[in-house]
């Protein structure tokens, strides 16, 4: 149990609850939601409820933060992608929180389970869809035919750009997911071959070194990934966005 790669990923229920023959147990993955949304708000508010003309390095890793999510939703969505801001913030963080939570010794990834990858590129594009209809109308299906495109080709292009905006969600959920879930097991692997030879005395001990290595490299290099799949899921955001602002461009 101790080197199963898959254990780490298994829902737990802390509290049962059943309501009207639905489970709505509070489990480890619902804490650790709890958990990430809560050091997130806790972070941005401690770092700038006392904000100072010479900013800290708390504050200014708060401030980097906003200013990185501002400049990437302008060059996505420009200035009126503005009024999304809270969305791909609030998304940015969680995600990053949650990635980074999640490196910690027996502590619970929640990005790793499709069902939260999933919700979250649902809200995602249900914010798009719902946008665009409400300030564009039927003119956001301008999405689906872009400019320029001849007659004849117009049914072949509208049908591989309605395929593609449905396979929006499945890509930005699955792509996040996948990241996290590979990579979590890749390092639970070499990690499980360092204790295993280990136990083999001073020849085992030897052997590990290479896999502890290993273990040490991964794990800088799921620090690293934890941002960058952060960063994917806002940008993709930011230009899903785009396409509700601007559907005829």
């Amino acid at each position: 149990m101790a080197n199963d790669p898959i254990h780490q990923f298994q829902i737990a229920k802390w509290i049962p609850i059943e309501i009207g023959g639905y489970d709505l147990s509070f489990t480890n993955s619902s804490a650790f939601m709890v958990a990430t949304a809560v050091v997130a708000g806790a972070f941005l508010f401690v770092t700038t409820s006392s904000r100072g003309l010479i900013p800290g390095r708390a504050q200014s890793v708060a401030e980097m933060s906003y200013e990185f999510v501002a400049n990437m939703l302008r060059d996505a969505a420009g200035t009126q992608g503005m009024r999304f801001f809270p969305l791909v913030f609030s998304l940015f963080m969680f995600v990053l929180v949650a990635n980074l939570i999640g490196l910690f010794p027996y502590f619970f990834t929640v990005t790793s389970h499709i069902i939260v990858t999933f919700a979250l590129a649902l809200l995602v594009i249900g914010t798009v869809v719902v946008y665009g209809f409400a300030k564009h109308g039927f003119g956001f299906l301008k999405l689906f035919v872009p400019h320029g495109v001849p007659a004849i080709l117009v049914p072949l292009v509208v049908l591989i750009e309605v395929i593609s905006f449905l396979s929006r969600p499945i890509s930005l959920s699955v792509r996040l997911f996948a990241n996290m879930l590979a990579g979590h097991i890749t390092l639970k692997v070499f990690a499980g071959f360092v204790t295993s030879l280990i136990a083999f005395g001073p020849v085992g001990i030897a052997g590990s070194i290479l896999p502890l290595i290993m273990t040490v490299a991964i794990t800088a290099l799921e620090f690293l990934v934890a941002f960058l799949q952060a960063y994917v899921f806002a940008v993709l955001t930011c230009m899903y966005l785009n396409d509700a602002i601007h559907p005829g461009h």
